[in-house]
């Protein structure tokens, strides 16, 4: 019997796509993923998403679930309540297999181009059905997703987190020495990687193998089951601090070493519920591999 068998550590819900998390202690679970998760996105004139990939300051707005709606906070603007739009689908969308969202109002566009400093708007999809999954990511248009990239749910395990940050470690330890070498100046200190560069849905902690999630084909947790559907590609924004919104080169350089394979870098898994229900800090995490 493991010593620390493993159990559900962190949940995390992202109600507006690119903004920071809000941290939850149970999470209810539909067949689209956590209630509530990436069901509203900013986009530009065009209707083109626009994330904090290029636009780092989104990370240090927030939205946290209120009533009906959620509560737009930042720092240095006044917090605004945007309840879900009633209207119908009315502004087109470039993000892929949908074409429409509903706008949130004027005043959520305003408080948002603030946040940017440039125009942008706020738009809700009022069911996720109307998008579905991409088939090459484990899934179908019969799957349900909300305003994610690939998958309903994301889970990661700290085991993993803890062999990227040694990885890190010696590759800095590499590059003080060729700085010294060359007499060129020391890269800054690094400190261990947060976990909320990876935008967790269901983080893992208990004595795990590094990576094991790789394997894991079914996940039982609480009320809810999940099916494997694919690793998580990590793209760029994974390099910004969550804190200070600086853009570093982790976890980058160190997944590229270890873990590249197929054009991309991977770290974290996809699951699609099979079975809905509750899951609470604390549970019990069972996982049959594929």
């Amino acid at each position: 019997m493991l010593a620390n068998p493993p159990v559900v550590s962190r949940l995390t819900v992202y109600p507006v796509k690119s903004f920071a998390g809000v941290a939850l202690d149970s999470m209810q679970v539909g067949v689209a993923g956590a209630r509530g998760d990436r069901r509203w996105m900013l986009v530009d004139a065009d209707g083109n998403t626009v994330t904090a990939r290029k636009n780092p300051r989104m990370l240090a707005a927030r939205a946290t679930p209120e009533g009906d709606g959620v509560r737009l906070s930042a720092p240095g603007l006044a917090d605004l309540l945007v309840h879900v739009p009633s209207g119908p689908p009315d502004v087109p969308v470039g993000i892929s297999r949908l074409d429409t969202a509903t706008a949130a109002g004027d005043d959520a566009d305003a408080w948002c181009s603030e946040l940017l400093g440039r125009p942008v708007r706020l738009v809700h999809l009022d069911d996720p059905a109307r998008r579905g999954m991409a088939e090459k990511h484990g899934g179908s248009l019969a799957d349900p997703l909300a305003l994610v990239d690939t998958g309903p749910v994301h889970v990661t395990t700290t085991a993993s987190l803890r062999r990227l940050d040694e990885w890190a470690a010696e590759l800095r330890v590499e590059r003080v020495e060729r700085a010294r070498a060359t007499g060129r100046p020391e890269p800054e200190p690094w400190g261990p990687l947060d976990m909320r560069r990876f935008r967790p849905s269901l983080v893992v902690d208990g004595d795990l193998e590094p990576f094991a999630e790789d394997g894991w084909g079914r996940l039982v947790v609480g009320d809810v089951e999940l099916r494997f559907a694919d690793r998580c590609g990590r793209c760029v924004m994974t390099t910004i601090d969550p804190d200070t919104q600086v853009v570093g080169r982790e976890p980058l350089a160190s997944l590229a070493r270890h873990r590249r394979s197929d054009g991309e870098v991977w770290f974290g898994i996809q699951m699609v519920p099979v079975r809905t229900g509750r899951i609470t800090v604390g549970d019990r995490v069972r996982a049959t591999d594929r």
